[in-house]
């Protein structure tokens, strides 16, 4: 009998601080005026849904799909400084990167940012020669003050002797530096999880209809609950369009003849089956500003990116045959055959880059963010990247206080300075992952099991919240028993998500605070067993 037949109906278990149902939001949503309505629950409106709450500002945050539910949620998992950027110049936004990263990993979110050691292999006939790239690490090195370790060329053989799945055959060179990487679906969680704490009122799945004009200014917008139907609106003093991908279809909202204002580039990836030890990631270099990455991430091989002009529908995105067959092949040219089998794939996907319009091609293209004021008042951001998301946030809150009579400090009504900002508040859960491991796994309750893979996986993307998980697995053991054999997640995580995490379908579970999509485990008998314990919550 398999894991999942034998584990037995499993009950509601919430805790403290659950969450409200979303028929409870919708009030709270339709019946107050909120200082800052963000539309888009992306990195950029988690963003700043967090620092505007955080600043005393009455915050609403909506999405029509889940919390990081597409662009956010199909990144390169990385929180790094852009080696690649130094190539086109953009010195300042490397070392501001790199600001960012260090602060990431060791103030705000030292249990989801984890260290990464990257190589740069050198081929015969490469875009790059060694003695550039090595000049190039040391300069990239150098601008996150060396904090990382020196950036410099290293042998061939501790190389191969780190991956022994880096192709050997006409390597001359492997340069070496330090970055970060993330699970980015867990950091947004976090991240909204946080706002929410400061006092920020947030609903996902609602789908802005239409906007709510006082006179010419956009005051508030009409929404519909994309689950039951139910149509509500917020009000709201300033509206702020966060939308990635759709920035410039609520701009529309806005006033019809707004002009574009981004164009949208297509990165695909691949996940596949680990079949060798990964010490260290591979940046292989493709062109002159391309580089192709072959990461370890989440016991998996994550390999990636393209780099193409998306004119389509950002809801009909996917990776593509041309994008599986284009990342392998590019893959394959550090990466031994043996690991880039079809067979070994879990998993596909894309995401969309929001870019600044203007002419020239998307790879050369300046990864900033757009910042306008509408007509209506109306503000909107796009572009931008993890690594900086808190900097974009602070940002946009010194752009909101700019303007006239946004937001109140108190019974004086007076304006919120945003030099009130904590700039290094930790995300919830902040905390030591090796050490929440160790716990999780001497401090059980008699005769109940928790195996070390699932140990790391909850304190990993966790924190010390997984305390709250093993409680759940401690008081019903069959929360404690695995969602699928392969795969390190237990089914206390799932209540977890229901009750605490927003998680609202079976896609959201397994695809965002899980990692089952992704590893290929979203078997129709897990789904089926999501879906009925996300129904029981209005059971």
């Amino acid at each position: 009998m398999s894991t999942l037949q034998s584990v037995p109906a499993l009950g509601t278990h919430p805790t403290a601080g659950a969450r409200p149902d979303r028929a409870e939001t919708r009030e709270r949503l339709a019946h107050a005026t909120y200082d800052l309505l963000v539309i888009g629950g992306g990195i950029l409106g988690t963003s700043v849904a967090w620092h505007a709450a955080q600043s005393g500002l009455r915050v609403a945050m909506v999405d029509a799909g889940d919390f990081a539910g597409a662009t956010s949620s199909a990144s390169s998992k990385l929180v790094h400084g852009g080696l690649r950027y130094l190539q086109t110049g953009a010195v300042k936004l490397v070392a501001e990167n790199h600001h960012e990263r260090r602060i990431l990993a060791k103030d705000v979110a030292p249990h989801l940012v984890n260290p990464l050691p990257f190589y740069v292999p050198v081929y015969k006939g490469a875009p790059h020669g060694a003695a550039k790239l090595g000049a190039g690490v040391f300069a990239y090195s150098a601008l996150s003050g060396f904090g990382d370790g020196v950036g410099r060329i290293i042998s061939r053989s501790k190389a191969a002797a780190e991956n022994p799945g880096l192709r050997t055959e006409n390597l001359k060179a492997v340069a070496v530096f330090g970055d970060h990487q993330m699970n980015d679906s867990r950091m947004a969680v976090m991240t909204v999880r946080a706002a929410v704490d400061s006092g920020a009122v947030v609903l996902n799945h609602a789908e802005v209809t239409g906007l709510r004009f006082t006179g010419t200014r956009v005051t508030g917008a009409e929404l519909r609950d994309r689950l039951d139907g139910s149509e509500f609106g917020v009000d709201a003093r300033l509206v702020l369009n966060a939308t990635g991908p759709w920035v410039d279809r609520l701009r529309t909202m806005e006033h019809a003849s707004a002009a574009p204002s981004i164009r949208l580039s297509k990165g695909a990836h691949l996940v596949l089956k680990r079949n060798a030890p990964w010490g260290a990631a591979m940046a292989t270099p493709v062109d002159k500003y391309r580089i192709t990455f072959a990461l370890p991430w989440e016991d998996q091989l994550l390999l990636g990116t393209t780099d193409e002009a998306y004119e389509g529908d950002p809801a009909d995105v996917r990776a593509t045959e041309a994008d599986i067959e284009q990342i392998l092949a590019e893959a394959s040219v550090s990466v031994r055959d043996e690991q880039l089998s079809r067979d070994l794939m879990t998993y596909a996907f894309a995401g969309l880059r929001v870019l600044p319009g203007g002419p020239g091609d998307t790879e050369s293209a300046k990864r900033e963010t757009v910042v306008s004021e509408g007509r209506g008042g109306m503000l909107s951001v796009a572009g931008g990247k993890w690594t900086t998301y808190r900097h974009i946030g602070r940002t946009v809150m010194n752009k909101l206080a700019a303007l006239p009579g946004v937001g109140t400090s108190g019974d004086d009504g007076g304006p919120v300075p945003v030099k009130a900002l904590v700039r290094r508040t930790p995300l919830p859960g902040i905390s030591n992952p090796n050490a929440v491991a160790h716990r999780l796994l001497v401090d059980r309750e008699p005769g109940v099991r928790m195996d070390p893979a699932t140990a790391r996986q909850l304190a990993t993307h966790y924190g010390s919240l997984a305390f709250e998980i093993a409680r759940l697995a401690n008081e019903d053991p069959a929360l404690g028993e695995r969602i699928h054999p392969d795969g390190p997640e237990i089914w206390a995580q799932v209540a977890y998500a229901r009750d605490h995490e927003w998680a609202e379908t079976p896609e959201d579970v397994l695809r965002r605070r899980t990692t089952l999509t992704v590893r290929g485990l979203d078997t129709e008998d897990v789904r089926a067993r999501v879906a009925g314990m996300l129904a029981e919550r209005d059971g």
